[in-house]
């Protein structure tokens, strides 16, 4: 993703298709950052007090921020863009080598709630990584296998009972086929030889299929992105982009210290040591200050004044089934970016988050769409109400809109794109 060009939907098919899986997201942010003159920083180091652009990796998880322009207040507050990395899938199991009738199997297991039909029929890859021996200990490889090596077949509509269709169970109907034969092969030597290490030297894994179709443009007017895992990575795109806005008119302008944050496991609830439940945030949050000479005080006031934009995807009205919406809040696909309101606080927006979000969509010059979600359908949520009960920070999600999400393949409004990171990047930089 070019550090000086606008975020675009061609720069997020891009970005997707560089982005298999939380790992990679968490590579594909890191190296626009590091060609931006952002410094990985480690946990276990002392952070440098001077002010400067970093981040930090733990796993498929990754904060940024830049402390330039800092006017020599530790207390000078955060202004946070939040996301996830991780999308519903099918990952490989801890045995997965099967065979039956004749075929030879990888057993896969749903991430989330993945929408198990769209991964039918589909050429997968596999990405992730593995721990390997490394020595006297381990260390992580990252894996990617982009040729389709696996498949999972649909029923033959001649055997479904009534035709319309099969229940797919979760346990039988979703492991793979990837060769004939009536003795398993082992899944985990292919991979080994694909990364050029031993077998035997693989201590763990955390493994996902890949939908192998390239992100692209479509429409009569190429004005729709289709690609896999817009949620979330339309927000990790975007918020990437916001930042590398803000940190230049931060450094000459000054204002709160812009940060990015990218969690892992959001799709299975957050509770992981790099999951937005985890002490991960507020710990950044606090090592942030102590480094630029502040004291816990110090710390107390800057969560006082900071502001989180929990963002992720938001739900299009779907044309096909517009009995499904609200109808008095209407979703239109390049209709700007979306405020989430949920009285029942499955979206942390509250009316003072609502303000600072809608404020940022007129300093930018977006228009912004109000979701509700039907009151007799259960809502989903997002990292926002967990952020907001862990830091006690003002919250408000935020998203763009979208069709089919979970779905292996989802779609989305080309201008959403521009007009989303142009949000979050005036989010990151309020107008005095």
């Amino acid at each position: 993703m070019p550090t000086t060009t606008p975020a675009d939907a061609q720069g997020l098919c891009n970005f997707v298709d560089l982005s298999p899986s939380p790992f990679h997201v968490c590579a594909t942010v890191a190296a626009t950052l590091t060609d931006a003159g952002f410094t990985q920083l480690t946990e276990t180091q002392v952070w440098p007090s001077e002010p400067g652009r970093y981040y930090l990796l733990r796993g498929g998880s990754l904060i940024a921020w830049s402390t330039e322009g800092a006017d020599g207040d530790p207390a000078r507050p955060f202004r946070i863009v939040g996301g996830h990395t991780d999308s519903p899938n099918l990952r490989v199991k801890q045995h997965p080598d099967l065979a039956s009738a004749g075929w030879q199997l990888v057993g896969l297991e749903p991430y989330g709630g993945a929408w198990l039909n769209s991964w039918l029929d589909r050429d997968l890859g596999v990405s992730g990584r593995l721990t390997v021996r490394a020595g006297n200990g381990a260390e992580d490889v990252l894996v990617r296998v982009d040729r389709p090596i696996l498949r999972v077949p649909q029923l033959a509509i001649h055997l479904s009972e009534d035709r319309k269709g099969v229940q797919l169970d979760p346990q039988r109907h979703v492991n793979a086929v990837w060769g004939v034969g009536t003795a398993p092969r082992s899944f985990l030597a292919f991979l080994a030889e694909a990364v050029e290490v031993e077998a035997d030297a693989i201590l763990g894994w955390e493994l996902m299929t890949h939908d192998l179709a390239p992100s692209t443009l479509v429409g009569a007017d190429a004005d729709l992105v289709s690609a896999p895992r817009l949620d979330n990575q339309g927000t990790c795109y975007a918020g990437t982009a916001a930042l590398l806005a803000a940190v230049g008119h931060v450094a000459e302008h000054g204002g709160p210290v812009p940060l990015l944050a990218l969690f892992d496991h959001e799709e299975v609830g957050s509770m992981s040591d790099r999951g937005a439940f985890s002490d991960l945030l507020n710990t950044v949050l606090e090592r942030v200050v102590l480094a630029r000479g502040g004291s816990r005080e110090d710390f107390l006031r800057t969560m006082a004044g900071s502001v989180v934009a929990s963002g992720d995807m938001a739900h299009a009205t779907h044309p096909n089934y517009p009995d499904r919406h609200e109808p008095a809040h209407r979703i239109a696909v390049n209709g700007g970016p979306v405020l989430k309101v949920n009285q029942n606080l499955r979206y942390a927006t509250d009316a003072a988050g609502a303000a600072a979000f809608a404020l940022a969509c007129a300093q930018a010059g977006v228009p912004l769409q109000r979701y509700v979600h039907r009151a007799d359908l259960p809502c989903g949520s997002t990292i926002g109400p967990i952020t907001a009960s862990r830091t006690g920070l003002t919250t408000v999600d935020v998203g763009a809109p979208q069709l089919a999400m979970h779905s292996a393949r989802e779609l989305m409004g080309a201008k959403d794109v521009t007009a989303y990171a142009r949000a979050l990047g005036a989010f990151l930089t309020p107008a005095n």
